[in-house]
């Protein structure tokens, strides 16, 4: 309960003026805060103004210990204790707390004049976390590599400007054909054929002489290979 008459009509003064700011709180009949400053502004600061029995004939305790104002230096919060207690002596005997908190929000760019501004460097946007992502490198098409008896061959068939005659692998194609055939293999329109193609064919030549299998295709595509 408050002391006396004057505490009472000054607690339901309060009550009515500052009834819905977010930045009143009373604590308890003879105990009340203020924060001076928008939540999030570095030099906003928080004053706590209690009543003594005697107050307002009496000065009331103003304090600055509030956890709220952890960052202030405390040669800044003596600073303004001292500013606010001039108040004080000057309002003795009167209704006060009031005019203490809207003294302290007209000055307090001049109170936190000398307060540095504590300042928290975001960097989320400029490190990143984990292990970076490293675009797939391509793999290399592995080459077929000659041995050197095939590059001797191959150096053999080239003309003097170093290119390859047409047709210069086509033998070796066919008896690929020839090796990779796993069902069978036949042999058509042997009328059309130079005989002694024919009797190759017949004594199933083709099989072990590339050469011959390839003259036979060149000869009216005689040769069919069924998969």
């Amino acid at each position: 309960m408050a002391a006396n008459e004057d505490q009472e009509m000054e607690l339901e003064a309060l009550r009515s003026i500052y009834e819905g700011d977010v930045c009143f709180r009373e604590l308890s009949p003879v105990s009340f805060q203020y924060r001076i400053g928008e939540s999030g502004d570095p030099k906003a600061f928080l004053i706590e103004v209690s009543w003594p029995e005697t107050y307002p004939q009496t000065a009331p305790v103003i304090s600055m210990d509030a956890f709220f104002n952890n960052t202030i230096s405390s040669a800044i919060k003596q600073s303004i204790l001292d500013k606010l207690m001039v108040e004080v002596e000057a309002n003795l005997g009167t209704a006060m707390t009031y005019t203490l908190f809207e003294y302290a929000k007209d000055n307090k760019e001049v109170f936190m004049e000398n307060q540095p501004v504590n300042t928290v460097t975001s960097v989320s946007n400029s490190i990143s976390i984990g292990t970076p992502e490293v675009p797939p490198s391509k793999k290399k098409e592995k080459k077929e590599q000659l041995s050197k008896t095939q590059k001797r061959k191959l150096a053999d068939k080239t003309d003097n400007k170093g290119e390859l005659p047409r047709g210069w692998n086509w033998v070796d194609v066919i008896k690929s054909k020839v090796k990779s055939d796993s069902k069978c293999l036949s042999y058509t329109r042997h009328e059309y054929l130079h005989p002694a193609l024919v009797s190759c064919v017949r004594l199933n030549m083709l099989h072990s002489c590339p050469l011959l299998l390839c003259l036979s295709v060149l000869a009216c595509g005689s040769y069919r290979c069924c998969i």
